[in-house]
Parts: structure tokens; sequence; C-alpha cells
């Protein structure tokens, strides 16, 4: 910033403000209300407004245009959450052969059955890469293998606790699988 003599200054760092007496290279020479000599280096120091000081800034503001743009201003409210909701898995894996593939004709059981169990894995590891921490697995009811072969799949993991999802929300055919990410896979 380009001072010059007669100009009025205050210091940022310190409570000092004067006049410009004396420039000497980056010195600035100021001389306060008291009649005091400071010496400054320029980057020390800022141009006073012409009689705006930072008390005459606060009390001449007009203070009903401020409440006007704070009011005009309200932050939008977050959509409030049910506590039941709060803990609610967000991701659902569903496991039914039509979700999977377009036509499962010329597939044999043990082929739709490993497509479900890579589905699962593929989904599960994404989950743990993501740091999701619930799952819900949705496999029907039927007569129990692709359950059986998940909580195989899940005891496989050590930061993996699996268990009946809500019975309210899915019925019998899903597993609600719980993330730990503070344990190692």
């Amino acid at each position: 910033m380009k001072f010059k003599i007669g100009d009025t200054v205050e210091t940022i760092d310190d409570a000092i403000s004067g006049v410009i007496t004396k420039i000497s290279g980056d010195m600035i020479f100021v001389e306060d209300v008291h009649g005091f000599d400071f010496q400054f280096e320029a980057q020390e120091l800022m141009l006073m407004a012409s009689g705006n000081s930072l008390e005459n800034a606060v009390y001449n503001t007009d203070i009903e245009a401020v409440k006007k743009e704070k009011a005009s201003r309200k932050r939008k409210s977050a959509p409030t959450v049910k506590p039941k909701e709060r803990h609610a898995p967000k991701f659902e894996v569903d496991l039914h052969i039509h979700h999977l593939t377009k036509s499962s004709k010329g597939m044999s059981n043990y082929d739709m059955l490993n497509l479900q169990l890579d589905t699962a894995r593929g989904q599960l590891e994404f989950a743990m890469r993501k740091r999701i921490p619930k799952i819900v697995f949705i496999h029907g009811v039927g007569e129990g293998v692709l359950r059986q072969e998940l909580e195989t799949l899940f005891g496989r993991y050590n930061n993996v606790k699996y268990y009946d999802a809500d019975y309210k929300t899915y019925g019998l055919g899903a597993t609600e699988v719980r993330i730990f990410q503070n344990i190692a896979p």
C-alpha cells in the first residue's frame, strides 16, 4: 500500500493511530495524538478512512437495515428424522434372482445361488470400503438354502455381525448386517 506524509494511519496489531510525519524507505514514522513518535514498517499499518473508526462504524450503523438483512436469510431446517428411522439401514440389497438377471432361463439352481452369493459378497465389500454401517440383504423365505449360505459368508468376516432384519418391514426373508469399522475384516 502506498502511504504519503499526512495520511492518518493505524496499526494492525496495536491500538495506535496517528499521522505519518516521515517516510524513509520501508520505514514509516507516525506521530500519535499525544505527540509521541513511532516507527513502523509499511505492512504493519493500514490507512484510516476519513473519520470512520471502528467505533463510528458500529454506532452509526442503521440497526433496522441490519435486522432486515438478517431476517431475510433464515436457515433451512433439516428434516426431522424419527428415532426408529434414524437407526434404520439405508442400504438394501435384494437378492431375488429376478432382480439380478433379466432371465434365469437355462440357469441351474447352483448357478442362481452362486450369482446371488457373488452379488452379496460384492455389495458387502463395497459397503466396507464406503464405510456404510448397516445393510439389509433381502433373500426371501424359500427353503432357506440362500439364507444358510449368506450366514456362512458373513461368518468369514471378523468385523461383521448379522441378525434377522426388522420383521415389520421385511418379514422373515431378510438379514441385517452391521459392519464394525474399527475391526479388521
